[in-house]
């Protein structure tokens, strides 16, 4: 009883960090957001934080900084780590490599919603004509259209193109992955929590 309100505080304390991240990212591409009262205070509570994966290698390229997703998707780990814990009955092997899944799918998920974000929010400028060569843009293109091109790669053998049809297709493989693994990893912890030991 007492782990699973523990685990439900920590939960909602996790959301709320996670929520104040996200912005602290947001107004990183705005500086007179950052720069006022709210965004520093907002800077302070999350950058100590985020720098930790920024100094590493790995999530950085010259182009694009990945840092802040994989700190976003550590968070939400954690974040289902204590949902999880929160409804426990009793831990068993089953439920522990059951929390060992349902973990490693909300990484993967988390980065596949994330791209899926950014392929509606790219797909929406395109429509609308919005000023192509803006920051925002080459920032969006520079992190989706590495696995746009491998989607298209598979689904279309190498064949060109336009550019909205490879968005759109890329949009649905995504959707129906993040589908498609949310409902195998569902059945597949239903199984290890019904193991006996």
């Amino acid at each position: 009883m007492i782990l699973s309100i523990l685990a439900r505080i920590a939960s909602a304390v996790l959301s709320l960090y996670m929520l104040l991240c996200i912005i602290r990212i947001f107004f990183s591409w705005m500086p007179r957001l950052a720069e006022g009262p709210w965004g520093k205070r907002i800077a302070s509570l999350t950058d100590p934080y985020l720098r930790i994966f920024k100094g590493i290698p790995l999530f950085t390229t010259p182009a694009v900084d990945f840092s802040p997703i994989v700190a976003l998707a550590v968070l939400s780990v954690a974040n289902s780590l204590f949902v999880t814990l929160s409804y426990a009955m009793r831990i068993t092997l089953g439920f522990i490599a059951s929390l060992l899944v349902d973990a490693a799918w909300s990484a993967v998920s988390f980065v596949l919603g994330f791209f899926l974000v950014c392929i509606v929010a790219r797909i929406i400028g395109y429509l609308a004509r919005l000023m192509t060569l803006h920051p925002l843009w080459q920032i969006l293109d520079g992190i989706i259209n590495p696995i746009l091109l491998l989607i298209n790669r598979l689904i279309y053998r190498g064949r060109q193109v336009e550019y909205l049809q490879g968005l759109i297709t890329g949009f649905l493989v995504l959707l129906v992955l993040r589908g498609l693994g949310g409902w195998l990893v569902r059945l597949l912890t239903r199984l290890l929590l019904a193991l006996p030991v």
